[in-house]
């Protein structure tokens, strides 16, 4: 099967983001301005440089009470940070109450009931139970094509690692499973690893 996007699919449900699997997943903990509180996920996210570190996520559509985008990439605007939640097996149920459109004033935590603790080095919540948390401050935001689609980078200037998730000093994912998004209502959980030895080390 051959298809341009721009003449349409012919399928029941569109593919591409089952194509494009299986993909992190950044719970995204932002503060307002008016110092509202708000927590989503994003499934077009990663990591995207070492040194400094730095990190991605896109928001690709939008909310009557936010004009252009939705309330994690407003909030950004206003305060030019945010922490991005790592998010476990565990935490599935809680992670997917936060997906929903709620209203502005809604506040995901209390929502989701998701445990809420304060950033170290940014002016910002985080959830306290999350494996790891990435604080951030916005370096850049950009616009792509289409009507509502957002680029959020944002350079890491705080690390927090759950101490049962360190092994020998390793950060081991098994620990904790992490939850991965596929296409449609699909999800995937990390349960084993393997390591391949690059060329030449």
């Amino acid at each position: 099967m051959f298809y341009r996007p721009e003449d349409g699919h012919g399928l029941p449900h569109n593919p591409f983001n089952a194509v494009v699997t299986p993909r992190p997943i950044g719970w995204i903990s932002t503060r307002g301005a008016d110092g509202s509180e708000n927590l989503a996920p994003y499934s077009f996210f990663n990591a995207v440089a070492y040194v400094p570190p730095q990190v991605m996520f896109a928001s690709t559509s939008a909310k009557e009470d936010r004009g252009d985008t939705k309330d994690s990439v407003a909030n950004i605007r206003e305060t030019e940070v945010f922490c991005v939640n790592i998010v476990a097996y565990d935490q599935r149920h809680v992670m997917n109450t936060t997906s929903g459109p709620w209203p502005k004033d809604e506040d995901e935590f209390d929502l989701s009931g998701a445990p809420r603790a304060d950033c170290e080095a940014i002016p910002c919540s985080r959830v306290a139970d999350s494996p790891a948390s990435l604080e951030c401050r916005l370096t850049q935001i950009v616009k792509l094509p289409g009507e509502a689609n957002f680029v959020v980078f944002g350079e890491v200037v705080g690390v927090h690692l759950r101490d049962d998730c360190l092994v020998d000093g390793i950060f081991d994912v098994l620990k904790f499973n992490p939850l991965s998004r596929m296409g449609y209502q699909d999800y995937t959980v990390v349960r084993e690893k393997f390591a391949l030895k690059r060329p030449g080390q």
